[in-house]
């Protein structure tokens, strides 16, 4: 792919979901972005309005299956796939492509672990060699090189934006880390299922997951290698009654003669010159609203009522930084284009 290139070619596998339609709405003006192909295998043949009526008119290709693509003339694929369909499909794809995944195929680097959170042998271990965990503020220079981007989970992002900076920085403890995650229901994606249902949702929050959830080792994963020793976290989702955000609430143990004071700045100092991770006053509570639609991030630190304990609360639109948005980051680093571009837009409120 040239740097110098015009309009960069683009494709978008599973442009029928929610991370597909929030690809297309950042992408359709991005000055150096041509979207030429959409695929969604049960709409083939069908335009991409009849799927997302807030589309219409934007002049983009009609929905085709995957083997209709003319891959030749593709620069770059965003993968936005079901998880443990993408394997395949990307082993198959031409080599000259660059890949960049929305799904959890690549995001585990161990195959082993893999195979026991997902339930299946991983279909590609050799394209998962050379896969870079796509977290775009803590793998700049690896993600600009690569061939096959994994972008991160929503849940993993809220989690390893703060914690990687204090456990690098020997801040925080590794073994005592709690992350209570919230989430809006388009994290769980566009296919019906009867737990998405209006009335099992609204009016309620539930926890799910307990446990066992699938983003527990691509946490671990990423705090393993900030604090260079195995981390085990506890780590517990929730559903709340909101179309999109994420909020975490990570409680840690302070390491000796750090406080929430040295936290905040340690944070402040690492992402001072980041466009979209914010760190908050003293005082100040980040919440779902004020990124609600943005490629923002924001964190707060906070002094725990127990003597040397912390609280650190993180929170981002799952849409956007959480997925599509940080995709189209990792390509803008791709193109050697100003990162921010196509994602300047500030949040929605209310």
């Amino acid at each position: 792919m040239s740097k110098h290139a015009k309009t960069i070619q683009i494709a978008i596998l599973g442009a029928s979901g929610y991370t597909g339609a929030e690809l297309l709405r950042i992408l359709v003006h991005h000055p150096r972005a041509a979207i030429v192909a959409l695929t969604a295998d049960r709409r083939a043949g069908q335009a991409i309005e009849s799927v997302f009526p807030h589309l219409r008119g934007l002049g983009l290709p009609q929905l085709v299956r995957i083997e209709d693509v003319d891959f030749e003339a593709i620069d770059v694929v965003f993968c936005c796939l079901p998880h443990g369909a993408t394997q395949e499909t990307v082993a198959a794809l031409p080599e000259h492509l660059k890949i960049i995944d929305l799904s959890a195929d690549f995001r585990i680097a161990d195959p082993a672990t893999y195979t026991e959170w997902y339930g299946k042998p991983h279909q590609a271990e050799t394209l998962q060699k050379e896969a870079v965990y796509g977290l775009t503020e803590l793998a700049r220079e690896a993600i600009a090189k690569a061939r096959l981007i994994a972008c991160p989970g929503c849940y993993p992002t809220s989690a390893l934006l703060p914690l990687v900076p204090l456990l690098e920085a020997g801040l925080i403890l590794a073994e005592d880390i709690v992350i209570d995650s919230k989430s809006g229901v388009t994290g769980a994606g566009r296919a019906p299922k009867e737990e998405g249902l209006y009335a099992e949702v609204a009016e309620g929050i539930h926890a799910y997951g307990v446990g066992q959830h699938r983003h527990a080792p691509e946490i671990e994963q990423g705090l393993s290698r900030a604090a260079n020793v195995d981390v085990t976290v506890s780590f517990t989702p929730h559903l709340v009654p909101m179309n999109r955000g994420i909020l975490s609430t990570i409680y840690v143990r302070l390491a000796k003669n750090a406080g929430a004071d040295g936290l905040r700045a340690a944070l402040a100092a690492r992402y001072e010159k980041e466009t979209f991770v914010q760190i908050v006053p003293d005082g100040v509570l980040p919440a779902t609203r004020h990124v609600r639609g943005s490629n923002v991030c924001r964190i707060g630190v906070f002094p725990d009522r127990q003597p040397g304990r912390a609280i650190l609360v993180s929170t981002l639109d799952n849409l956007v930084k959480g997925a599509s948005g940080q995709a189209v980051q990792n390509f803008n680093l791709l193109a050697g284009i100003l990162e921010s571009t196509g994602l300047e837009q500030a949040p929605i409120f209310p």
